[in-house]
């Protein structure tokens, strides 16, 4: 099994291979590096794409702590990156792994080659949301995502996603990999409610950037995206016509199009 040891955890990473460039992929909260496989597909013949999970979700280890911050997600990604020395690299992050992203090219930005921003934010949780997440992480702590996958699916995806009788069985595929999240998620989740603004670091990025975000993503609405890319000197917004909080999974013919158009003119 293909397993790192970093900062006293061992995280699980993907790895491609080849002599193309290095394209790290960063997922975003309750999934793993599997929301990116139709990314990998379609562009691993010309980079090396790597795919990992956070410390504590997916097939990373857990961390015995009650909050896996947002710093110490950070740390593990500048360790991922230099003990497999692939740095510089393309860096993608979707949600979580975009604070994970923007801290990196703030401060660790000879690491960079460039940086894509995906359905993220560069600003804490809304206080009129942690109510409610923290009463989801509750039952999700306690009793498993099985019983808020209702509640839950509608903040990960979006309308088109969720209501296309065609895709029925890929959604009843992910609301199954949601059900069947482990059960000390609760630990990460707190991390993300709990988070800190980077926003005051934006302006320090040099590293060029593409900032996505989809029509109806209803966890970080489009106005995040715009706040992102205004604060970025010369970074690119694309606004999708669809897709949610997980347009990686839900818009992947959108979303690789404009990743493909990016990276093609930073070859």
């Amino acid at each position: 099994m293909p397993w790192l040891d970093v900062n006293g955890t061992r995280l699980y990473y993907e790895d491609t291979g080849g002599s193309g460039v290095p394209l790290v992929f960063s997922h975003g909260l309750l999934w793993s590096g599997r929301m990116f496989d139709k990314q990998v597909a379609a562009l691993k013949d010309r980079y090396r794409c790597i795919t990992y999970d956070h410390r504590g979700q997916g097939q990373s280890d857990v961390w015995r702590v009650d909050t896996v911050d947002m710093e110490t997600v950070y740390a593990d990604g500048v360790a991922l990156i230099e003990k497999l020395g692939v740095g510089p690299c393309h860096f993608a992050g979707l949600s979580m792994g975009g604070f994970v992203g923007m801290r990196l090219a703030a401060r660790r930005p000879e690491l960079l080659r460039s940086l894509i921003l995906i359905e993220t934010t560069a600003d804490p949780e809304p206080a009129e949301n942690v109510p409610r997440y923290k009463a989801l992480n509750f039952v999700a702590r306690w009793f498993g995502l099985r019983w808020v996958a209702d509640r839950v699916m509608p903040i990960m995806f979006g309308r088109t996603f969720l209501e296309d009788p065609a895709r029925a069985v890929e959604r009843a595929e992910w609301r199954r990999r949601l059900m069947e999240n482990r059960r000390d998620i609760w630990r990460a989740v707190n991390g993300v409610v709990r988070r800190r603004s980077v926003y005051e670091e934006l302006s320090r990025i040099q590293t060029p950037t593409l900032v996505v975000v989809g029509a109806e993503d209803t966890a970080t609405v489009p106005a995040k995206a715009e706040r992102i890319h205004a604060a970025i000197a010369g970074s690119r917004l694309v606004k999708m016509p669809r897709g949610g909080h997980s347009s990686s999974v839900e818009e992947p013919a959108l979303l690789n199009a404009a990743l493909e158009e990016f990276l093609r003119e930073r070859a």
